[in-house]
C-alpha cells in the first residue's frame, strides 16, 4: 500500500496530465477562433461574431459540424497508414509535453558529495513532497526528449503523404521531412548554447538558473537573469527554427495551397484532417513554452514571482498564470506573423537554413564556449552576439544578388525537377 508522500507524488501528475491533455484538445478550438480575430484585426474585417457574444460559440459549432462530417477514405490510399497518420502526429505532439513545466516548479536535488548518500537521500524526498506543476517532474534529460520526440511528428506527415497515393501530397510530405531535418541542427546547436550556461538539460533546472542569477552574499534575491538578455542572437536562431519546425507561415511549405492544393493531407477530410491541424497547434504551444522556459525565465517575473511567499497556493497560481501569459504572448506571436511576412520559395527556405542559421548558430556555440571557459560574466555575451549579428547581416547585403534563374537555369517553380 503507498505511503502518502508516494500517492502524493503520483497524484499531482496524474491532475496536471489530466488537465493539460483535456485543455489542449478543447483549448485548440478556441486557438482557431483566436487566430480568426487576428486575422480579422490584421485585415480590417469583422471576423467570427454570429454564435454568442463576439462569436464565443463558434469552436462548438465548428465542432459539431466536423464530427459529423463524412469520413471519406479514397479508394486508392495505403488505408492502414492513412488512418495512422493523424494518430501519430497527436500522439507525438503530446508526448512532448511530459517534460514541460505548465506551472510553479523547484529543481530536482544534485549530489554535491556522492559521499553524502544520506543527505541527497533526503533532499529527493523533499523535492518529491513538493508539488512539481508537469507530468514528468526530475527527468534530467528533459530538452533531450523534447527534441526528440518532436522530430518525431514527422513521421505522421510523411505517413500522410506518403500513403494517399497522390503526387501534391508525396511533395508535401518530402518537404516537410526536409524543412524538420535543415532547421533541427540550429535548434539543436542553440540550445547547447544555454545548456552550457545552465549546467543542465532539465527545464526546470534551466529556469532555476536564470531566476537565482542576482545574489547578495549568501543569499539568493529574485532578480532578472533571463537567458534573452545574455543571448539574443540564440533565441533568435532558436525563434525561426521553431517556426519551420512547426510549420507555420513563411515556413508552411509542405502544404502551400498554391503550389500543391493542400499539401500531405489533400486526401484527408473530416476527423483525420482536423488532427493534422491539432497537432500544429499543440506543437505551437509546446513550442511556446519551450521558448518561455529556456529564455524568459519560465514561471519568475521579478517581484510578482515572489508573491504569497514560496510553497503557497497563491504563489503557485501566480507563477502559473506568469507561464501562462508568456505562452499566450508566443502564440499571439505566432498568429500576428502569419499575416505579416509571405510565404518563401523552397530554395530561400533552405538557404536559410543551410547557408545563414547553420553556420550563425555554430559560430555562436563557439563565441559562448569561449566566454564560458575563460569566467567571463554573461552579459559579455550580449555585445558579442549583438556584433556578430550585425556583421552577418551586413555581409548578407553586401553579397551581390543573382537570381535564381541565372543561379540555377530554372525558373523558381521548377527548382528540383529534373
Amino acid at each position: 500500500m503507498l505511503d502518502w508522500l508516494s500517492a502524493r507524488h503520483l497524484l499531482t501528475p496524474i491532475i496536471v496530465m489530466v488537465v493539460l491533455v483535456n485543455g489542449l484538445l478543447g483549448g485548440a478550438l478556441y486557438l482557431v477562433l483566436l487566430e480568426r480575430k487576428i486575422s480579422a484585426w490584421m485585415q480590417d474585417r469583422i471576423g467570427p461574431n454570429r454564435l454568442g457574444p463576439g462569436g464565443v460559440f463558434q469552436p462548438i459549432a465548428d465542432a459539431l459540424k466536423i464530427f459529423f462530417k463524412e469520413d471519406i477514405i479514397p479508394a486508392h490510399v495505403d488505408k492502414l497508414f492513412f488512418v495512422a497518420a493523424p494518430g501519430i502526429a497527436v500522439a507525438t505532439a503530446l508526448m512532448a509535453l511530459a517534460v514541460v513545466p505548465i506551472g510553479a516548479t523547484t529543481p530536482p536535488p544534485q549530489a554535491v558529495d556522492l559521499r553524502d548518500v544520506e543527505g541527497l537521500r533526503t533532499a529527493q524526498e523533499t523535492y518529491h513532497a513538493t508539488p512539481q506543476i508537469m507530468i514528468a517532474p526530475g527527468t534530467n534529460i528533459g530538452i533531450l526528449f523534447v527534441l526528440a520526440v518532436g522530430s518525431l511528428n514527422v513521421y505522421g506527415v510523411i505517413l500522410g503523404g506518403s500513403s494517399s497515393n497522390n503526387k501534391y501530397s508525396m511533395l508535401g510530405s518530402l518537404r516537410s521531412s526536409a524543412q524538420i531535418i535543415s532547421y533541427e541542427i540550429p535548434m539543436g546547436t542553440a540550445l547547447l548554447a544555454v545548456i552550457l550556461y545552465s549546467g543542465s538539460m532539465n527545464l526546470e533546472t534551466i529556469i532555476n538558473a536564470q531566476v537565482g542569477w542576482v545574489r547578495h552574499g549568501d543569499r539568493v534575491i529574485s532578480g532578472i537573469g533571463w537567458n534573452i538578455l545574455f543571448q539574443p542572437l540564440t533565441f533568435l536562431i532558436f525563434l525561426i527554427a521553431v517556426f519551420a519546425e512547426c510549420s507555420r507561415l513563411p515556413f508552411d511549405l509542405p502544404e502551400a495551397e498554391q503550389e500543391l492544393v493542400g499539401g500531405y493531407h489533400t486526401e484527408y477530410s473530416s476527423l483525420k484532417f482536423v488532427f493534422f491541424y491539432l497537432a500544429e497547434y499543440i506543437h505551437m504551444v509546446t513550442t511556446s513554452f519551450l521558448m518561455s522556459i529556456v529564455f524568459f525565465g519560465g514561471w519568475h517575473f521579478p517581484w510578482l514571482s515572489d508573491i504569497g511567499g514560496e510553497g503557497t497556493v497563491l504563489n503557485y497560481v501566480v507563477r502559473t498564470l506568469i507561464l501562462g501569459a508568456k505562452v499566450g504572448a508566443f502564440i499571439t506571436f505566432f498568429m500576428l506573423i502569419r499575416w505579416t511576412i509571405p510565404r518563401f520559395r523552397y530554395d530561400q527556405l533552405m538557404g536559410l537554413a543551410w547557408q545563414t542559421l547553420i553556420p550563425l548558430s555554430l559560430v555562436s556555440l563557439v563565441l559562448v564556449m569561449i566566454v564560458r571557459e575563460l569566467g567571463w560574466p554573461p552579459l559579455v555575451l550580449l555585445p558579442v552576439q549583438l556584433g556578430l549579428l550585425v556583421a552577418v547581416g551586413a555581409l548578407r547585403l553586401r553579397r551581390p544578388r543573382v537570381s535564381v534563374v541565372e543561379r540555377t537555369g530554372k525558373h523558381p517553380a521548377l527548382i528540383g525537377v529534373d
